[in-house]
């Protein structure tokens, strides 16, 4: 799970933490755009590991869904301080996990703003926090096992045979700024890549 836009949501979140911004950090013309990849170790081709994915998928957004009800009907959770301390929270949840995973060698801080900023319970939180204080729309799509010829050269590798779901702050498809959405993740996806 990630969000890729606005592109710089890693150190927006960071500063967040910080104290240098403050709730709402994505203004409520910005796109946003979450995703999630299915199958990242081998693909998915099997028709049951094609179902499961779905299932799960559609899990995903009724979550994704419930949790954005929940900040809108709960308006003090998006409160600067409330939503900094429950980020901090996970902060101290991810160092020490960090700390009981690592061989020896310290954590430089850069590794550690890097695992933070893309954390999924951040990132999901953040992601519906803003569409509930904006009071958004969200649009999802899951893409089936991408072939090879859906995909860019650079790309095949990763993500060939794997199923994405991605999610925006947008009613629909049709008001994207793109052709597809899978081509806006296929342009942030060069981007990180390169």
């Amino acid at each position: 799970m990630g969000m890729f836009l606005p592109e710089n949501i890693s150190q927006r979140i960071t500063l967040f933490i910080g104290g240098k911004l403050e709730f709402p950090f994505i203004k409520k013309e910005e796109l946003m755009g979450t995703f999630f990849i299915f199958g990242k170790n081998n693909g998915l081709y099997a028709e049951e590991e094609i179902l499961a994915a779905t299932d799960l998928g559609k899990r995903t957004v009724a979550h994704l869904t419930k949790t954005v009800r929940m900040f809108h009907n709960s308006p003090n959770k998006m409160d600067s301080n409330f939503t900094r301390e429950n980020y901090t929270n996970r902060v101290l949840q991810i160092s020490i996990e960090l700390r009981d995973n690592s061989t020896n060698s310290p954590i430089s801080l850069s590794q550690m703003n890097k695992r933070i900023a893309g954390d999924p319970n951040i990132l999901i939180d953040c992601f519906a926090q803003h569409i509930a204080c904006h009071q958004q729309d969200q649009f999802f799509e899951i893409f089936q096992p991408l072939r090879e010829y859906q995909l860019p050269v650079s790309l095949r590798r990763k993500l060939e045979g794997r199923m994405i779901l991605l999610g925006f702050n947008v009613r629909g498809s049709s008001a994207l700024p793109y052709e597809s959405p899978l081509g806006a993740f296929f342009m942030w996806m060069k981007k990180f890549n390169s």
